[in-house]
């Protein structure tokens, strides 16, 4: 590869990057909406049929699959110089295939630092440092500003039949903790929820993400069936597990929150 890097990414893997990569696959929504905001919209070919964000891409780029899914020969014709997935969506498998014959660099994010560090990296990357320097510094700047409140014992499930939480070691923990929610969930990671256990947690209250399960209105009635006198409510998933430029929302949205209680 002429021109090229060799870069060393989140997972400590070493990647030859070219110095201006000019087709670039995206496997992760939160990190294709960064590509967006970056102004990099001419280099990107290729994104997940979950990169929703912004709207117009899934009907302008070429859809390579899902994040544990991909669609081989959609990516092999598209010929790209750079694939920039993440360790705990995509599937390892896959990205293992893909790394034969690509350069993929990937990202691993338990907290805003990894999350600061993966714009930067993916700014320099893809010759945005001056945007991305921006970029962090506005995030910077707003997570600053969010004041820790005492929100009580709290569970956020992400997943129904079975119920499932966002335990320790995830991001969505370290942005419950930012705002003060006293996240209670029974084990690191995602862990199950029996009807049982929820009832033995009885937290205050039942946080319902939108994705990756998409709780409704109907969902909140059926946990305060089994937790009468726990608050539930549906909350944004997008904002409580996104960590790329979307950050920039996050700020106002646990204000918001933190409002209501």
């Amino acid at each position: 590869m002429q021109d090229a890097s060799l870069i060393i990414d989140q997972m400590g893997r070493q990647v030859e990057v070219p110095a201006a990569p000019q087709r670039i696959i995206s496997l992760v929504p939160s990190q294709t909406e960064l590509l967006h905001d970056l102004g990099l919209g001419d280099r990107v070919v290729g994104i997940t049929k979950f990169c929703v964000h912004p709207a117009h891409w899934l009907k302008e780029k070429n859809i390579i699959g899902g994040t544990k899914k991909f669609r081989f020969d959609v990516i092999d014709d598209l010929r790209p110089d750079l694939i920039i997935g993440n360790k705990e969506e995509n599937y390892k498998e896959g990205i293992e295939e893909l790394a034969t014959k690509y350069p993929v660099w990937m990202s691993d994010i338990f907290d805003f630092d990894d999350a600061l560090t993966m714009i930067q990296e993916i700014s320099g990357i893809c010759n945005k440092e001056e945007e991305g320097r921006k970029l962090t510094a506005a995030i910077r700047k707003g997570l600053s500003t969010i004041g820790r409140l005492d929100l009580g014992k709290t569970l956020y499930l992400i997943w129904r039949k079975p119920y499932m939480a966002a335990g320790a070691d995830t991001f969505i923990h370290k942005v419950l903790d930012m705002a003060g929610f006293q996240n209670c969930a029974p084990g690191p990671r995602y862990p199950e929820v029996t009807e049982q256990e929820l009832m033995r947690l009885n937290p205050s209250q039942v946080l319902l993400s939108s994705e990756p399960y998409p709780f409704k209105a109907k969902h909140i009635t059926e946990i305060k069936a089994l937790l009468p006198d726990t608050e539930v409510r549906l909350v944004d998933g997008e904002i409580f597990s996104w960590y790329g430029s979307r950050l920039l929302k996050l700020p106002a949205y646990l204000e918001s929150l933190q409002e209501q209680k």
